[in-house]
Formats: C-alpha cells, sequence, structure tokens
C-alpha cells in the first residue's frame, strides 16, 4: 500500500469533516449575502398594485413588513413560504363576506370572487331558469352584501264549472195573453279552464287563464208567452147616447158619455217615423177624417170605440179630438198628436189614464 493510499484511509473522516464545513459556511455566506440584498417586488392587494423595496426573502416575512393580513379564505398568488426574488409580482385578494338566502337558509360565504354569480357557486347553490335573483348575478360584490335566491315555480291547473243557460221568451199568438208555456226546458253548459299560477318561495303571486274550452253547450230554455187577446166589450157610442156623468175640469162643465178606464196614451208625429210619409208626400199630415193634423187638437183614436170626430177629455192632457186612427191604436188605446219629434219621443207610454168620451160637440166654459 502506497503511503498515499494509506494517508488518505486514515484522514478519511477528517477530510469529509473537513468538506461538510466548507459547504455550510458556503450556504449561510450565500443566505446572508441574499437575505441582505434589497429587492423590489411588486405587490398587487385587492387589484391595487404597490411596488416596496424589501430585504426579507420569505413572502410571508414581506407581508408582516407591509402590515398586510392574510386572512383563512384569502387567495395569494404564491405560498406564504415561498422564497422572494428581485421583480417578483405578488398578488392578494380578501375573500368578502356575501349573506347568501336560499331555500328558507342563509349561508355566509367568503369569496375572492368579483360578482354575485361567483358567491352562489362557491356554495353549490343550483339556480334554474326561472329562479330570481336579488340583487342579479352581474352585481358586484361588496362587504356584507345579502343575496336572495327566490325559486320561482308555475303550475298549471284544470277547473270546471257551469255555464248558466239563458231563458228565452218567444211571442205565442195562439196562446191566452198573460199565459206562459215551457216549450224547451234548458241546459246548463260546461267550461274548462287552465289557470296558471305562478309560485315565488311557495306563495302565490299570480295567476292567468291560458285556455278556455267549451266541453258543453248551454242549450237555452224556451217559454212561449201568449199574445191572443179576447176581444175587447167596446160600446158604439153616437150621438143619442145618453150622458153618464157630469163633470168641471179646467173651468169647463162638461157631461160624458162614457168613462174609460186604464187607458194607455202613446205619442205620435206626422212625419216618416209615425205615418211613413215625408213632408213632400201629398198626404203628409192629413188625418183619417180628412183634417189636417194640429197640436192640441189632434189624436188617433179606434173608431170601434170612440167615433171620428167626437171630442174627449183626457186626465193630465186636456181636450182633444179623435180624427185620426192608425193600425196599432186598438181597443183602450190613443195616440196624441206632437209636432216635435223629440217631444213625442219623450211622452213615451202612459198607462192607467181615465179619458172622458164627450161627443161631437167641444164643451165650452159656461
Amino acid at each position: 500500500m502506497s503511503f498515499a493510499m494509506r494517508w488518505k484511509r486514515e484522514n478519511l473522516r477528517l477530510i469529509l469533516l473537513s468538506a461538510a464545513i466548507s459547504i455550510a459556511m458556503t450556504f449561510m455566506f450565500l443566505v446572508l449575502l441574499y437575505g441582505t440584498a434589497v429587492k423590489s417586488v411588486s405587490v398587487v392587494v385587492n387589484g391595487q398594485e404597490t411596488v416596496v423595496e424589501t430585504k426579507q426573502w420569505v413572502l410571508q416575512r414581506l407581508l408582516d413588513e407591509q402590515a398586510i393580513t392574510i386572512g383563512p379564505h384569502d387567495k395569494v398568488s404564491v405560498p406564504l413560504n415561498a422564497a422572494i426574488k428581485d421583480g417578483d409580482r405578488i398578488e392578494v385578494t380578501h375573500a368578502i363576506p356575501v349573506n347568501v338566502k336560499a331555500d328558507g337558509k342563509t349561508t355566509t360565504v367568503y369569496t375572492t370572487g368579483k360578482t354575485v354569480k361567483s358567491a352562489i357557486e362557491e356554495l353549490n347553490i343550483p339556480v334554474r331558469e326561472k329562479d330570481k335573483i336579488i340583487p342579479p348575478l352581474h352585481t358586484q360584490v361588496n362587504a356584507e352584501l345579502n343575496v336572495t335566491v327566490v325559486r320561482v315555480e308555475t303550475r298549471v291547473s284544470e277547473t270546471e264549472r257551469t255555464m248558466p243557460y239563458s231563458i228565452v221568451k218567444k211571442e205565442d199568438p195562439s196562446l191566452a195573453a198573460g199565459k206562459e208555456k215551457l216549450v224547451q226546458t234548458g241546459k246548463e253548459g260546461r267550461i274548462v279552464e287552465q289557470i296558471e299560477k305562478q309560485y315565488e318561495d311557495g306563495v302565490l303571486i299570480s295567476k292567468k287563464m291560458v285556455s278556455k274550452v267549451v266541453a258543453a253547450k248551454a242549450v237555452d230554455q224556451v217559454v212561449a208567452v201568449g199574445t191572443k187577446k179576447e176581444a175587447p166589450k167596446v160600446t158604439v157610442l153616437s150621438s143619442s147616447t145618453p150622458s153618464i156623468a157630469t163633470l168641471t175640469k179646467g173651468g169647463v162643465t162638461f157631461k160624458a158619455r162614457k168613462v174609460m178606464k186604464n187607458v194607455t196614451l202613446t205619442a205620435y208625429t206626422a212625419g216618416v217615423e209615425s205615418t211613413g210619409k215625408d213632408e213632400e208626400h201629398p198626404q203628409y199630415g192629413i188625418t183619417a177624417s180628412g183634417t189636417r193634423v194640429q197640436e192640441g187638437r189632434t189624436i188617433a183614436v179606434d173608431p170601434k170605440v170612440i167615433p171620428i170626430g167626437w171630442w174627449v177629455y183626457i186626465e193630465g192632457i186636456g181636450f182633444r179630438r179623435a180624427e185620426d186612427k192608425g193600425s196599432a191604436i186598438k181597443g183602450n188605446k190613443i195616440d196624441v198628436y206632437f209636432d216635435s219629434k223629440n217631444y213625442a219621443e219623450r211622452f213615451g207610454r202612459k198607462k192607467g189614464i181615465t179619458v172622458y168620451v164627450l161627443g161631437p160637440k167641444k164643451p165650452s166654459a159656461s
């Protein structure tokens, strides 16, 4: 064995120890040199960037130096125990507490997202197409923001209701006046409706009809109403008929040959609406007696009841002369002449009037 080999074997421990000490001293020198060097680092906190000069070489110590607190929900772009070097860019995003109410439960989430949508996604809350988010998903989050998820549900229900039948009355000339006869029995119809109801968190907010179908049509109830009238019992008067009463009306004393009760009064004019004749017609304004109509004198009567040319006294109207007749004037009916169409229309139909039939001569004040 050579001297060199013998020396190396005998001094191996010493050689290894010397090498380890050299490496350690070199490392310590480098650490001391690196740690005391000034580094320029860009620190971005919640989007606001600041460039700082530091001798720190671990991120946590840099943050402590800058009084930047990192919470359990905050986000940092690199680990806190990572070494930093000149030119590094560190991003810090602080989490914001957001209260989210959904399905009857309120939960607070600490989010580093920018919008309401990110806060809801972090809680894994499902949102359906029709659900309402208050405020909207695109709203920027801020401290203590309250978010509500309103569950919107639409339900369609079907209801059935009856449709009442109508009662139709038809005149029947073969049936005595005042009598009624059931011709057809009425039947209710049936309607099916579909109602759309909208609920928000289980509370009914609105409803509307989306369809309406007539499942069965209503059948009218038909009733015949008698119009057949008994022939009126009429006493034909003549100039020889004796007077039956003496009365004084408006300072005029007269003798009535007949007293008619429950007479119906209507009104007419000389125009087309009443006679079918216009002012150019040769018979315009000419009565059945051949006289010309005159307001305050002319009336139309049933000649079988009141002879043409006779005078009458009408309660509430006064003295009038029977000069005209009409197809609709039958029995206890009298049509009073007026010049004005409007007044004739307003006159209407007056029932229960008493009329005194006088004779061919008009009474005069004594």
